[in-house]
């Protein structure tokens, strides 16, 4: 596997070569200080050039890089599916190499780098022949820190969280597995992810981040919290679904709790009383019933 300084000399070398490219900058985890360092770290590049399409229109230039193991064109893929993109202005190549090694690099003109290049607090300059990349300050990866809630957005996270459990507790009873388990992982696990990273964030004035998809959550939480969080998943048996269903009302009320005395928020404690019991009654259903309660 090529290293770090290899990859390095490798993308900069092919673009001091050529004329096209006028600038080169990183973004990702590689510009980002606090991150430490592994083997399956991307590497985020972007080169600024002169003319898109001449790369676009050339299918193998970007066989220098390496000798790839899979590729995929994200703004090719969108074009093909009829979205609007401009073609001319960014193009975007993921790479994944035989060696491991796996770079993202994008082709910008100036006029689109100058409408994004302050975007990211994670941006990195690398290369300017022509010092066409406005000044920026030290990398760092404030953009990405948790905001702070505002009540109506807690308000809105616990709501959504105690009246979703409902069409969980339904797909389980009715024996709808693909509907009970998308419910929790697509509606329920994103509400709890968000009352982890407010907590998360809480204890450190919101200038941290837990990372994405939650990443960092067993960095950050307690042994006990974390536990707790590992057992909110289970499999398709039912029995291990409830089990984790209640599980995350444990570790949601807790939390959520927390966060609401920490900013002065309210928790919806009758919410949370009314659909625990209800939870309760639709576990103990049979498969006959004719009413809930």
């Amino acid at each position: 596997m090529r290293t770090e300084e290899e990859m390095f000399q490798l993308i900069l070398g092919i673009a001091k070569r050529d004329e096209r490219v006028r600038a080169v900058y990183m973004n990702g985890s590689r510009a980002n200080p606090t991150v430490s360092k592994d083997i399956f770290q991307d590497y985020d590049i972007v080169y600024v050039v002169t003319n898109v399409d001449t790369f676009v229109n050339d299918k193998n230039w970007i066989t220098q890089f390496g000798e790839l193991l899979m590729v995929q064109e994200p703004e090719k893929m969108d074009d093909a599916l009829g979205r609007v993109v401009n073609l001319s202005q960014n193009y975007g190549y993921l790479m994944l190499f035989t060696d491991g090694n796996r770079i993202d690099l994008h082709l910008q003109t100036k006029e689109f780098m100058l409408t994004n290049y302050r975007n990211d607090s994670l941006t990195i300059p690398l290369l300017d022949k022509d010092g066409c990349l406005p000044t920026i300050s030290q990398a760092t990866d404030k953009d990405y820190w948790t905001k702070r809630p505002s009540e109506a957005e807690y308000f809105s996270c616990c709501n959504d969280f105690w009246w979703c459990l409902q069409n969980v507790a339904k797909g389980i009873w009715r024996d709808e597995l693909p509907y009970a388990k998308q419910m929790f992982e697509l509606v329920i696990r994103p509400r709890l992810d968000q009352i982890v990273s407010w907590w998360i964030g809480m204890g450190y004035d919101f200038k941290i981040s837990s990372g994405k998809m939650g990443k960092y959550f067993r960095r950050y939480l307690p042994s006990d919290y974390w536990e707790k969080y590992q057992n909110t998943y289970s499999d398709s048996n039912y029995e291990k679904n409830w089990e984790a269903l209640f599980t995350t009302c444990e570790l949601f009320r807790t939390l959520a709790k927390e966060v609401a005395n920490e900013l002065s928020f309210d928790y919806q404690y009758k919410d949370d009383i009314n659909m625990t019991r209800y939870l309760k009654s639709v576990r103990n259903l049979p498969i006959c019933a004719q009413q809930i309660f």
